[in-house]
């Protein structure tokens, strides 16, 4: 019977790749149960958002790489909407100013129009700067946005026009938010106060800390 002795290297090796696929899992999965309060607004399961390709407000490329080392709360919506995109772009321009003042959290907000005919990067920049100046408006091609609203489940449709370029989009009213790693981590049902959002976006941090 022959002894067939195992390279020292290969053993090496096969435990660093044991050793990097468990601290990997110990940093991407929380090891404790969430709070009650984060019950129906943390997500089943923390899907990391796989590539897409954006424009920005200033025309400038925007991917999944700028998601990276910030929460970012993602609100899909239009510029022409009549009342819920502003009612929840005022409640999150509350949310960026009470964050900055009272924590550390680094966060940033983003706009996803659905309406790219209409929403040009030029308007963008301007509905963008009427509620803060720090939150980043993006748009695209329907089929990107199309795939991009697939990954968070935001459903819209154009509704018939009114007359001519005159016409709402129904669009999802949630809020979601993205944590530094790039991942779907939780989403916000409407209604929306800042002061429920800073309170669960306080506790949702605490969790995955």
């Amino acid at each position: 019977m022959t002894n067939k002795n195992i390279p020292t290297g290969t053993i090496f090796l096969f435990g660093l790749f044991l050793l990097v696929m468990l601290l990997t899992y110990i940093m991407m999965k929380p090891q404790a149960q969430p709070p009650k309060e984060l019950m129906g607004v943390l997500r089943p399961d923390f899907k990391q958002l796989q590539p897409f390709k954006l424009t920005d407000h200033n025309n400038t490329p925007f991917n999944e790489t700028n998601l990276k080392g910030k929460w970012t709360f993602v609100f899909f919506g239009y510029t022409s909407c009549p009342d819920i995109c502003p009612n929840t772009l005022s409640v999150l321009n509350s949310v960026q100013n009470t964050v900055e003042d009272e924590s550390a959290a680094d966060m940033q907000v983003l706009f996803v129009s659905v309406d790219p005919e209409r929403d040009t990067s030029q308007k963008l920049a301007s509905y963008m700067t009427y509620f803060n100046k720090k939150f980043t408006g993006v748009t695209a091609d329907k089929a990107e946005i199309d795939k991009l609203a697939l990954q968070f489940g935001a459903g819209y449709a154009l509704e018939p026009e009114t007359a001519a370029g005159k016409y709402l989009v129904a669009h999802t009213s949630a809020i979601f938010l993205v944590d530094p790693s790039g991942r779907l981590v939780a989403s916000f049902s409407q209604p929306h106060y800042p002061e429920t959002i800073i309170s669960l976006f306080d506790k949702i941090r605490a969790f995955f800390s």
